[in-house]
């Protein structure tokens, strides 16, 4: 593409210059033909004067000198005398005396010139003034030279230009071109540095965002893999609970085993979905600022997140009290202290009543995953001013380093997707999550949740009267 490009502009540019070099040479020849004639004519009518005067030798030889030192000028006398050059076919020169006539004529060597000057009785003078080739075209050769260096010049600039224009072509379209390549082999981290001309500069910028929205879609689709994975460990510890309470036997060990496989299964999909991208909260990518928020502190690879405020909307306390029942009976078979508080004020939140069970979910099977049975816990869900809260707390161990399993979003034994789906449902909703010691004595989990825009039928003042549900299982 290169070689065409700079071939195009070497033919267009040298056509463009021969349309104009070749009249311009022929004009240039003319001109410096006519100066040389129209100053041999002059001379030759400046003798005319002193012919009329005197046709004296010494008086016409010191003219001739005068006007003409190269020896160009001639005059013929009627008397058969001659002065000075004599160039001039005796053919030419008795038609000039004899009829009077000027006579400009090209011949061998140079051009020829005859001025007739009538002398009254004594007959008619002929001067003669020849110029040769040379004073013809003197400069004319130089001129071309110049016309000609200037043309070559022109071509050779035409030619670099285009060919600097083509490489930035050639460079950008093969930038586009390796990292099309790299990115369908799997390279989701490349990128191009839009370049060259705008067309392709549009493209580049077109296959960043392109690759951008593929990271974006792979990431979402690998963490809503994950997050339903997950979410298939809520029965499967119902399904384990079960089996404990069943008597020894072949087929309570069957179960156990075919439950405790299922489970390793389930962490595999897992952590196979699981990739370095870093997605949003509850399947959208998130933005430094909401991460930050989130967990206290940015995470590398944070991505671009859609204005919160907009899709689906849950009320919290409903959600989380129809959740909190299911876990509250399993606390009941493994003699766990249960208590639930939740609030009857309005608490809606701009997320699905599906990923509030997620969220929940995940929180309390933590508890039941990582604390032996008997441990008590506790679920309180609060209304604020600005958001809701809910507290997740147990009487176990606790977790050892709150902040680093913030910012990894794992713990330690696990997949590490609980605290992922609440640290991303806290970013959707632009709130926050916090891990510390409760009143329990183990790990307290406050995830809050921001509230949602006030619904126009009820308006953003019409709170009901604030009311918690004690409700103690043992």
């Amino acid at each position: 593409m290169r070689r065409s490009l700079a071939g195009v502009a070497l033919a267009v540019t040298s056509m463009v210059a021969l349309a104009f070099l070749i009249p311009l040479g022929v004009l240039v020849a003319d001109q410096a033909r006519k100066q040389s004639t129209t100053a041999a004519e002059q001379r030759a009518a400046a003798l005319a004067p002193v012919l009329a005067l005197t046709t004296g030798t010494a008086d016409l030889q010191q003219a001739v000198s005068g006007l003409d030192p190269g020896e160009g000028l001639g005059v013929h006398l009627p008397d058969g005398r001659h002065l000075g050059a004599g160039h001039a076919p005796a053919e030419l020169l008795r038609r000039a005396m004899d009829e009077g006539e000027s006579i400009a004529r090209d011949v061998p060597g140079g051009w020829l010139y005859l001025q007739p000057v009538v002398l009254g009785q004594d007959g008619t003078a002929v001067v003669e003034e020849f110029v040769p080739d040379a004073d013809l075209t003197r400069g004319v050769s130089a001129s071309w030279a110049v016309m000609s260096l200037l043309a070559v010049g022109l071509i050779a600039g035409s030619v670099l230009v285009a060919d600097r224009l083509g490489a930035q072509v050639v460079r950008s379209s093969r930038t586009l071109s390796r990292a099309s390549h790299a990115l369908g082999a799997g390279d989701l981290e490349i990128r191009v540095e839009p370049g060259g001309p705008r067309e392709l500069r549009d493209a580049g910028q077109a296959f960043n965002a392109m690759a951008d929205r593929m990271v974006d879609l792979l990431a979402t689709e690998r963490e809503l893999v994950a997050d339903l994975s997950h979410r298939l460990r809520t029965p499967l510890t119902a399904l384990h609970l079960a089996a404990d309470r069943m008597a020894p036997g072949p087929d309570t060990r069957r179960i156990s085993t075919a439950v405790a496989q299922l489970e390793e299964e389930l962490n595999s999909i897992i952590a196979a979905a699981r990739t370095p991208l870093a997605t949003g909260p509850m399947g959208r990518a998130l933005t430094a600022a909401e991460d930050t928020r989130a967990t206290g502190g940015p995470r590398p690879g944070a991505g671009r997140a859609s204005a919160a405020g907009t899709g689906p909307r849950a009320e919290a306390a409903e959600v989380i009290r129809h959740r909190a029942g299911f876990w509250a009976t399993l606390a009941g078979h493994q003699d766990r202290a249960c208590r639930l508080e939740i609030t009857t004020e309005p608490t809606p939140v701009q997320l699905p009543a599906d990923d509030l069970t997620a969220v929940i979910d995940s929180l309390v099977g933590n508890v039941f995953r990582h604390t032996p049975a008997g441990t008590s816990l506790a679920v309180r869900v609060e209304r604020t001013a600005q958001s809701v809260e809910l507290t997740v707390e147990d009487a176990g161990p606790g977790i050892d380093d709150p902040d680093g399993a913030l910012a990894r979003g794992a713990s330690t034994g696990s997949t590490g997707l609980g605290l992922d789906i609440a640290r991303r449902a806290a970013s959707a909703t632009a709130g926050s999550l916090r891990i510390d010691r409760g009143p329990l004595g183990g790990a307290r989990i406050t995830l809050s949740l921001g509230l949602a825009a006030a619904d126009p039928a009820t308006g953003p003042g019409r709170r009901t009267r604030r009311h918690s549900r004690h409700s103690p299982h043992r």
